[in-house]
């Protein structure tokens, strides 16, 4: 190579840097998509009330995953589409890109932060509860023992259910699906989400024959929002929305608007956030 060509080529990769070094940093994929098209997409579950119900005169999507997946488009300053997914496909729908991010009643546990992203901060927290009908003698989580328990495929309550109080579980596609087999004699309870169990047996009179049997919640957990792995500017952006959220009080607001019982961690955050700069 002549000395001329050296010069040329060493001026040519310092203009590049020095053009790099100019332009601003770009965004991760995810949060340069998701401004671009000027949409964020969300994947939610639609499992009853108050997480989420389709509107049977608009057809809309409706409930508290909706309105936080709202809050989220709202804080990056995008509209917002919500698509319905199963515990058994909201993963495979994250990974594959067709959707952004996941508020579909997926709590925070270690081996699902092996294989996702999440936000830090979380939104709130949520145990499981138990139905079955009235009756049946169950008054703690060690009298499923032995019995079978009716879960959603891929639900962070089977291993404790399996592991620790003996039940014999039989997944299904999804909550409806669940409560369909509890209903016909499948199993002798099912377990989901506190908050929507106890929502339908206090106020659905299709369900005043069942009751919750269970105690306590079976091991409340951080609810998170989840993305996936390595978009740490999208991770960056959310968070600083949920500690938003924490700091006004407006999840607080948001919970009790659907019927929800704001837990003490909702207040916990809230003290802990208002009292930083907005």
């Amino acid at each position: 190579m002549s000395h001329t060509l050296i010069l040329r080529t060493a001026a040519s990769a310092l203009a590049a840097l020095c053009l790099a070094a100019a332009l601003p940093a770009h965004a991760d994929a995810t949060l340069d998509k998701i401004q671009q098209r000027g949409k964020l997409v969300v994947g939610v579950i639609l499992s009853g009330p108050p997480f989420g119900t389709i509107d049977p005169v608009t057809h809309k999507h409706v409930g508290y995953n909706v309105q936080l997946s709202e809050g989220v488009a709202k804080g990056l300053g995008v509209a917002v589409e919500t698509v319905q997914v199963q515990p058994s496909n909201r993963v495979q729908f994250l990974q594959q890109g067709k959707v952004d991010i996941l508020i579909a009643n997926m709590q925070w546990t270690q081996e699902r932060s092996e294989i996702l992203g999440f936000v830090p901060t979380p939104f709130e927290e949520v145990g499981g509860a138990a139905i079955a009908k009235k009756g049946t003698g169950i008054k703690a989580w060690d009298d499923l023992r032995g019995k079978p328990v009716c879960v959603s495929q891929g639900s962070n309550f089977t291993k404790p259910l399996a592991d620790q109080h003996g039940a014999q579980i039989k997944a299904f596609r999804g909550q409806p699906e669940s409560l369909l087999a509890l209903r016909g004699g499948n199993c002798t309870a099912a377990v989901h989400v506190s908050p929507t169990l106890r929502e339908l047996v206090a106020d659905n009179p299709d369900w005043k024959d069942y009751e919750i049997v269970s105690p306590s919640d079976l091991i409340p957990s951080p609810s998170v929002i989840w993305l996936r792995k390595g978009e740490a500017d999208t991770q960056a952006a959310i968070d600083r929305i949920v500690q938003d959220w924490h700091r006004t009080g407006w999840l607080i607001e948001v919970e009790k608007k659907n019927g929800m019982t704001p837990t003490p961690l909702l207040y916990q955050l809230h003290e802990k956030f208002k009292k930083t700069p907005a």
